[in-house]
């Protein structure tokens, strides 16, 4: 019986040892493996960084090829806001800075930065107009229009998104939301509800609604589509049309939409 019992318990000490020395060597391969990863992005950015000193010009002038290298960027975790992880030539910290700064040049805001003072300026400037809601494609052509700071610049949506997104860390409410198939800049801290939302949506589909057309629609009772659009009157999303036998109601920030 003893001699049984320590053969089953050599047995055991001998697995136990086994998957202890499986467990280190994994470790061990799991180590080389992101120590090779490190490396390889690490040669990935410097190789970023130079391809956007090159091509610093196209970058600059055309909106769709500054898309894709900001997309470039972020496939390898790269933020272009950010500050770049290589140093400049001085190999100090003061080296470090906004990879689209070192690209797009520029005194003291980069190419980004003038674009959200832009945005801020064209959202506080309508926002009486349309509660606070600019659609991404009316703010894109005010910018290419614009005589401001960051006015008359060739920006696409996507410099737009980007502009929007730099915003974020100083808590300033500026956010992106999709409005149906329309992304729009929302400039007020107040979150759209899902009857809100659902209310724009139909509106940005069939121009304008009314009550009725809401509670045919959407199976709403008169009261909850009544408080839905009160409120949407309240915040100045939406405008009335009393010469109508049924009060309309349409959305400003979705008229440009019809009138192409």
């Amino acid at each position: 019986m003893s001699s049984r019992r320590g053969v089953g318990l050599s047995a055991f000490q001998n697995r136990s040892s086994l998957s202890t020395s499986y467990a280190s060597h994994g470790a061990s391969i799991r180590s080389e493996h992101l120590t090779s990863l490190q490396t390889q992005l690490s040669v990935f950015r410097s190789l970023l960084h130079n391809f956007a000193i090159q091509h610093a010009d196209t970058i600059k002038s055309n909106p769709t090829f500054r898309a894709e290298f900001a997309r470039m960027c972020n496939a390898i975790g790269v933020d272009p806001l950010a500050g770049s992880n290589v140093r400049g030539k001085g190999g100090g910290a003061k080296g470090i800075g906004s990879l689209w700064a070192k690209v797009l040049g520029g005194d003291v805001n980069d190419f980004y930065f003038e674009l959200a003072v832009r945005v801020v300026e064209l959202c506080r400037a309508s926002r009486g107009e349309n509660g606070g809601l600019l659609g991404v494609d009316e703010c894109k052509e005010s910018v290419k229009r614009g005589k401001a700071i960051g006015g008359g610049m060739d920006v696409s949506d996507d410099d737009i998104l980007r502009a929007v997104k730099s915003l974020k860390p100083l808590g300033s409410g500026f956010s992106i939301v999709n409005v149906g198939s329309k992304q729009m800049i929302r400039s007020i801290p107040k979150e759209l509800n899902k009857d809100q939302s659902s209310v724009l949506e139909a509106i940005q589909i069939l121009g304008y609604v009314t009550c009725s057309m809401l509670e045919d629609n959407l199976g709403w009772e008169h009261a909850r589509a009544e408080t839905v659009i009160k409120d949407l009157l309240a915040d100045s999303l939406v405008w009335v049309d009393l010469q109508a036998p049924e009060k309309e109601y349409w959305s400003p920030a979705l008229m440009n939409d019809f009138e192409d």
